[in-house]
């Protein structure tokens, strides 16, 4: 294995990073989606032999990028364009500052693709052959349904092992991740006119209630310290609030419709139906709780041979670690393919000034060449 200009590697995955930051491929912007797909199939399009292929579902595309005639790569590189939609003007740009990439998307995971891009390359021109795949969807902000769901249950994906940039840091391995769901909650009332009370029943008012006692059972679940730093303090369940509307839109009218949205995360023992039952019995009778997205929490082994590339790379010890959050490995893990969720080192994700650390993009890139390089030799002599 040659070594790499680490110059011009970071010159490049600055580049594309800023670029793909640049591209505002958001959930209600399909074709802002569709102009990032095009920008990394320009950059694919140059590697010999490897063959890319588009699929879609509900409008939302995959891009599958393979070595000719693989279907199940020995690794498969596997991330999502789609970013969080931010409404003040001008968030979509991005600057280098303290030798970080800033910008909306830059560490969840635009930063990421650039090094996945970047790896499919240099492995197809120092290996040519070798058994790596490139996995690219544009729905895992809302739960990844038409993307990663799809390309494994419907599609038939499959490959060795999953390398999923997505969550933990540069030494920290993800090991278990909270099951999540997501739960449409509404309640009806009775409008009336505002100055009589009384005559009807305030939709909002019954919501909100209902609201506050799940709010006060998930505060009673949480530790009395939580460090920042030590995900073992952030393990227990918690739910929150991300949008309340109603369609009324008279100042003086009892509105008699009201709607929430609870992001819930959960842990075992706790199943999605056990946290969903136990959710509507706290909302109480006339509420109406729907799930959006609901998913089981997630266990992961990562290979002792990644970690011993970390090992080689960083001098650091790995770290095993919890999640709060969740990714799209569940749905390789529920497969039975195994997945080694770890990233580069990122901050304040979903943000206007989202970051990802240059020098630790470097270091994740070499950790997965090394780690490819021992697991998946070349098809081809």
């Amino acid at each position: 294995m040659e070594p790499i200009d680490e110059s011009r590697l970071r010159e490049r995955l600055i580049q594309l990073t800023r670029d793909l930051v640049l591209i505002e491929s958001t959930d209600d912007l399909p074709g802002e989606r569709s102009r990032c797909f095009q920008l990394i199939r320009n950059h694919l399009e140059e590697v010999p032999g490897l063959e890319i292929t588009m699929v879609e579902k509900n409008g939302y595309e995959s891009l599958l990028a393979f070595p000719g005639g693989e279907t199940h790569p020995g690794v498969l590189l596997c991330g999502h364009l789609d970013v969080v939609k931010h409404n003040l003007p001008g968030s979509y740009r991005s600057e280098i500052r303290d030798g970080r990439i800033y910008g909306p998307g830059a560490g969840d995971m635009k930063g990421q693709l650039a090094i996945m891009i970047e790896l499919v390359r240099q492995l197809g021109q120092e290996s040519p052959g070798i058994s790596v795949g490139l996995a690219i969807t544009s729905d895992e902000e809302r739960g990844g349904e038409n993307g990663v769901r799809f390309l494994v249950e419907e599609e038939g994906l499959r490959c060795g092992v999953a390398i999923i940039p997505d969550g933990g840091s540069i030494t920290d391995i993800t090991v278990e991740e909270k099951g999540i769901i997501h739960l449409r909650v509404s309640a009806n009332g009775k409008s009336a006119h505002a100055a009589r009370p009384w005559l009807g029943e305030n939709a909002i008012e019954e919501l909100s209630r209902s609201l506050t006692r799940v709010r006060d059972w998930f505060s009673a679940q949480a530790p009395n310290s939580i460090d920042p730093d030590d995900t073992k303090t952030h393990w227990f369940p918690t739910c929150s609030l991300t949008m309340i509307s109603s369609p009324n839109n008279s100042p003086n009218r009892i509105p008699g419709e009201a709607e929430a949205v609870l992001d819930i995360r959960f842990i075992p023992p706790e199943t999605s139906q056990s946290m969903l039952e136990k959710v509507r019995e706290l909302l109480g009778a006339g509420v109406i709780a729907e799930p959006i997205v609901s998913a089981e929490p997630t266990h992961l082994s990562p290979d002792e041979r990644f970690l011993g590339v970390i090992r080689e790379v960083t001098g650091t010890e790995p770290r095993l670690v919890h999640a709060s959050g969740g990714s799209d490995g569940r749905f390789f893990c529920a497969e039975g393919i195994p997945v080694l969720l770890s990233r580069p080192r990122v901050g304040n994700l979903h943000g206007r000034d989202e970051w990802i650390e240059i020098d630790s993009m470097l270091a994740y890139f070499e950790i997965c060449r090394r780690y490819i390089h021992k697991v998946c030799p070349p098809l081809t002599d």
